[in-house]
């Protein structure tokens, strides 16, 4: 990435936190996947615990390798055989660490989900929430976000999850009532009501879906 474009998403992120700020949201600046770890980490106290749901971005920047390798009660439910429990685990933890699949230029957040696991730990539960985001997930409002969600995140996965579905065929959301979908739950994060639980890691990378 040139040193212009740089700059611009370093501009950019600064206006992106001042709308988090706005909805008593944190907000945070990493140049690199690498600068992004150290800060999670930071907001992550030794002898927590942690959970996380399905996030590629956590997996990206070392996140969920360095949890498993520290001093911490971590639930990795991607490899846990109980999801039953793991789920359980998640409504209970210190700190429960993933993405967005969108988030708008003034801080609101846009997650789909099937089982509803991730959506309803980001919504309550968890004492904290560390979310890393790549800056491609940012988009113009909460109708681009959203298009953004159902028309890329969510065709990136069903070719994931390897899933039957229209958008899976077509690569775009066909607003389908498929036993397969996983957009059965759509939560819109707007404000937190509680200061200190919802802290946003904006990276100046490409990162997940």
């Amino acid at each position: 990435m040139n040193n212009n474009t740089c700059m611009r998403n370093k501009l950019f992120a600064e206006t992106v936190i001042k709308g988090l700020a706005s909805r008593n949201m944190t907000g945070y600046y990493a140049e690199t996947k690498e600068e992004a770890l150290k800060l999670a980490l930071n907001l992550i106290p030794e002898g927590s615990k942690v959970a996380r749901g399905g996030s590629m971005t956590v997996n990206e920047i070392g996140l969920t390798a360095a949890l498993d390798a520290g001093s911490y009660d971590f639930s990795n439910r991607e490899v846990l055989p109980d999801k039953k429990a793991a789920e359980l685990f998640a409504y209970t933890s210190d700190v429960y660490i993933g993405s967005v699949n969108a988030m708008t230029e003034d801080g609101v957040l846009i997650n789909i989900d099937g089982n509803a696991n991730r959506v309803s730990s980001y919504a309550y539960g968890p004492k904290k929430l560390v979310l890393v985001v790549g800056m491609n997930k940012i988009a113009k409002d909460v109708d681009a976000a959203m298009k953004r969600a159902r028309n890329f995140a969510a065709p990136v996965n069903m070719t994931r999850f390897g899933r039957n579905t229209p958008c899976m065929k077509t690569g775009t959301c066909m607003n389908c009532k498929s036993p397969d979908t996983i957009c059965c739950q759509i939560l819109i994060t707007r404000y937190s009501m509680h200061p200190d639980r919802i802290h946003v890691i904006l990276v100046n990378e490409e990162l997940g879906f």
